[in-house]
């Protein structure tokens, strides 16, 4: 055994002395040892069959700055495993038929996992599809995701600015009622795997350990609800400034001129509006995906909480309560317009009668005379 130790002993002493041929072309990235002044090379050691070259570290300094470029490359490693995830929100419409972009784009679909049919969740690869027969893993990296509502929101996951517009055409082609003008909201989601607990809020980001369909869907749903609350709150506030503007009109005249048709439309408009917020885009709604799993359920709360949804439908329905309250009051404004004009009417009904009856009477007398 000692005869083997030696043999090894002298190869690898011959082989670490014989002259290397070009290592520089070989390797551009190659750094000779002699050009390394704080590390050096001991003896292969006694007992090992095959020696092992250990680095011997010359002075503390040395050590220090070798621990400080190892600890730098861990923080590379770790930055590189963070994944930034851009989302795009849209609201471009009042309705979108589901039902038919479902049946038109069936290899795109991903599959629900709970009852809720108010929306529908599309997912894009950047490689063919075969690929993941293949054994290639699928993540939200790899792959480009949009969220359809059927009250008229579009939430995009991955898909950066240039693409945008495609996608939401492919949305526009079931969309009705389309707005003249969209409305848009960003948030980004970073990936780190190595994340201790499940989620971490920041401004305008979240990060979780991985994005899988579920956190997607909870995801969306909260900024689809949220940019169509935005939407909302600015049909009420344009029906707030209208009656501001009624009340300082009869501030400075004593009167109004809306007619009871245009009244009317607005006691429509300000309850579609609350309808759509609770019925269409399902705001109070329960989740049943952060239902089953708390680790969905903290995401849920924490989106809710961070879009203030809950604060924003109380002041729109504040909002509303006070359109509610002028309407309430210029309807008895109309109402008492109303009674007056009958009254007007039945008071010349009235005198007409009396006129005909004095004549009558008049006429009746002047004959009896004759």
């Amino acid at each position: 055994m000692g005869r083997w130790r030696a043999a090894a002993s002298l190869f690898f002493n011959h082989m670490t002395r014989r002259p290397s041929s070009s290592p520089s072309l070989a390797n551009p990235f190659y750094i000779p040892l002699s050009s390394r002044p704080s590390l050096r090379l001991l003896s292969p050691r006694s007992f090992s069959a095959i020696p092992s070259r250990v680095l011997v570290y010359t002075n503390d300094s040395d050590y220090g700055s070798l621990d400080l470029c190892h600890n730098h490359g861990l923080v590379l490693r770790e930055e590189e495993k963070t994944s930034k995830i851009p989302i795009k929100a849209y609201f471009l419409c009042t309705s979108i038929d589901l039902k038919r972009l479902q049946a038109e784009n069936l290899s795109n679909i991903v599959l629900p996992t709970s009852r809720s049919s108010n929306y529908i969740a599309l997912r894009y690869y950047d490689f063919p599809p075969e690929i993941t027969a293949l054994g290639v893993k699928e993540n939200a990296s790899s792959c480009r995701y949009m969220v359809v509502y059927q009250y008229g929101s579009a939430v995009l996951f991955n898909i950066e600015e240039p693409e945008v517009e495609s996608y939401l055409e492919v949305v526009r082609k079931y969309a009705s009622g389309l707005l003249p003008e969209m409305r848009k909201d960003d948030y980004t989601v970073k990936e780190q795997p190595s994340l201790v607990k499940d989620m971490q809020g920041g401004p305008d980001y979240i990060v979780l350990k991985t994005l899988d369909t579920d956190s997607i869907r909870i995801i969306a749903s909260v900024l689809g609800q949220s940019i169509a609350l935005d939407y909302f709150v600015s049909q009420v506030d344009g029906m707030v400034e209208e009656f501001a503007g009624i009340n300082r009109a009869m501030e400075k005249t004593g009167t109004f001129t809306m007619d009871r048709t245009k009244l009317i439309q607005l006691v429509g408009k300000a309850n579609s509006n609350l309808a759509d917020v609770i019925l269409k885009v399902g705001l109070f709604d329960r989740s049943e995906i952060a239902w089953r799993d708390a680790k969905y359920a903290l995401i849920y709360e924490y989106l809710r909480e961070e879009y203030e949804v809950t604060q924003r439908f109380g002041n729109l329905d504040f909002k509303l309560k006070f359109v509610e309250h002028n309407i309430r009051f210029l309807q008895e404004v109309i109402q008492n317009r109303r009674s007056d004009l009958l009254e007007w009417c039945i008071i010349f009904l009235l005198s007409v009668e009396n006129i005909i009856a004095i004549y009558e009477i008049f006429h009746d007398s002047t004959g009896a005379s004759f």
